[in-house]
């Protein structure tokens, strides 16, 4: 008996490996040597590339494509419908064969509904991406991003709680900068 749920309308490859406690929704699937953590939750009509990472306690709501050459650490929320891509310059006559840009979703991180995140870039550790924005370089952890393209428009706690000039948040927890684009918890 698995430890884990996978409803009977989703479909797991051979080669994949999944954590328990995790569950897989309906009309999923999830390809050849992926790697699923511990508690996990995957709503509906969801899509895990081959080979592609995910770590321990992340969601990931309706309507999303994580293709090859993602990788999602521990505790990221991935909204519904939000879009990797995995190909820098996409052509239907020039096809890759396997050849992927990285894109790594930090601890912690939130990708807003609808929001893209174009491959070859990172998004930082508990960073916050709202809905609909489009991430067009690498995000730094704690920044708040929105807008097409993605840009900073202020800083969130570790708790997602958006931070004032202080830098201090309700929950407890201190941050400073370090340079200009790097917010530091205390």
């Amino acid at each position: 008996m698995n430890d884990y749920f996978v409803h009977e309308s989703s479909y797991i490859d051979d080669g994949v490996t999944i954590g328990p406690g995790t569950k897989i929704w309906h009309f999923c699937h999830v390809q050849k040597g992926v790697r699923i953590g511990s508690s996990c939750s995957f709503g509906q009509n969801v899509n895990i590339g081959n080979n592609v990472v995910v770590g321990n306690g992340v969601r990931i709501q309706n309507n999303v494509s994580v293709y090859e050459g993602v990788e999602i650490e521990d505790n990221v929320f991935c909204g519904p419908s939000c879009v990797f891509t995995n190909v820098v310059t996409p052509r239907a006559h020039f096809p890759v064969h396997g050849v992927y840009a990285k894109t790594v979703i930090r601890q912690g991180a939130s990708l807003g509904a609808n929001s893209t995140v174009v491959c070859g870039h990172s998004v930082g550790r508990s960073a916050l991406i709202a809905a609909g924005a489009v991430v067009t370089r690498d995000v730094p952890d704690y920044a708040l991003m929105a807008g097409v393209p993605a840009r900073r428009i202020g800083w969130v706690c570790e708790c997602g709680a958006r931070l004032g000039e202080s830098l201090s948040c309700s929950c407890g927890r201190h941050y400073h900068l370090d340079g200009p684009d790097r917010l530091v918890q205390d």
